[in-house]
């Protein structure tokens, strides 16, 4: 398949466009030729439209709605006349507006390796986790990891609701997502590359393509391209930049971003994920932050 060309024809929606990993996937997306129905919470709001307005193809090929998750039918005139929904928040009225347009034939919803590892498993020496596990609504709520709840909330939700109305979905889960920014707003991941200092880019926006083009992509998908710790991060990040000083009395050596196991992404590989490795994401995403003003070496 020319992968370039590939959408060439093909009208798609992506909700919440102004997002990190969103606005990837719109760039990504008119690269490859596709016609992009793109929503946002405010179209007046410039800091969240700006940067997609400046997307090569954008003038010929990115239309963008005003569309707010919790008001019911605010997406059918985004979502109607496209094949597929690349980028779901985990919200039934997207959903609801997917099934009313004949014309979608895949669901692709943006989840995260929330609503995967947070169960008892989590607690057991050497465990490995893949897209079987499950986070237990029960166990979030009772070490009150709300956000964890949340989201597994919504898989749930969105699972029942695909299942009852016939809708071919696949859910990616990834973890701490790292690179350079299109928006100009800070995302929660590099925030927590700035916090350390005083996981990539391409690698999540390419997956959820994947899991729309490739016929044979099913169910879940953890998307971790390394299992690593705050001491290995800093450790790059010294080796990137000598001159900088790093509080590293706030991480002691070995101290995870994540629990004590690993997360499995072979079945993300067999998709046709390639990951960058961690030393060039930590890179590009350092010198996007220094360029955004979001840091200062």
């Amino acid at each position: 398949m020319d992968r370039k060309n590939s959408g060439e024809g093909k009208v798609v929606c992506v909700t919440g466009a102004s997002g990190f990993i969103a606005s990837w996937l719109v760039k990504l997306l008119l690269q490859r030729g596709y016609t992009v129905n793109a929503t946002v919470r405010n179209l007046k709001d410039t800091s969240k439209v700006d940067h997609l307005l400046g997307l090569d193809g954008a003038n010929e090929r990115l239309h963008l709605f005003e569309a707010e998750l919790l008001k019911e039918q605010s997406f059918d005139p985004a979502v109607d006349g496209c094949e597929v929904d690349p980028a779901v928040k985990g919200t039934l009225n997207v959903l609801r507006s997917c099934a009313k347009s004949p014309s979608v034939r895949r669901v692709v919803i943006t989840s995260s390796t929330a609503s995967v590892i947070c169960n008892k498993n989590m607690s057991t020496p050497g465990a490995v986790a893949d897209e079987t596990w499950y986070s237990d609504p029960e166990f979030c709520e009772e070490r009150k990891e709300w956000y964890q709840l949340s989201k597994t909330l919504a898989e749930q939700a969105a699972w029942k609701f695909a299942k009852e109305n016939a809708i071919d979905l696949v859910t990616l889960h990834p973890g701490l997502v790292i690179g350079p920014l299109l928006q100009p707003t800070l995302n929660f991941s590099c925030e927590a590359i700035v916090n350390i200092i005083q996981e990539g880019k391409f690698d999540v926006a390419n997956a959820h393509i994947l899991a729309f083009e490739v016929p044979s992509a099913n169910g879940r998908y953890c998307l971790v391209g390394a299992n690593g710790y705050s001491s290995l991060v800093l450790k790059i990040v010294q080796k990137l930049y000598p001159s900088i000083t790093l509080l590293r009395s706030n991480f002691k050596d070995g101290q995870p971003l994540t629990p004590h196991f690993q997360v499995s992404s072979e079945k993300a590989k067999i998709l046709g994920v390639k990951f960058t490795c961690i030393e060039l994401s930590l890179k590009d995403t350092i010198e996007s932050l220094m360029e955004k003003n979001f840091l200062h070496i």
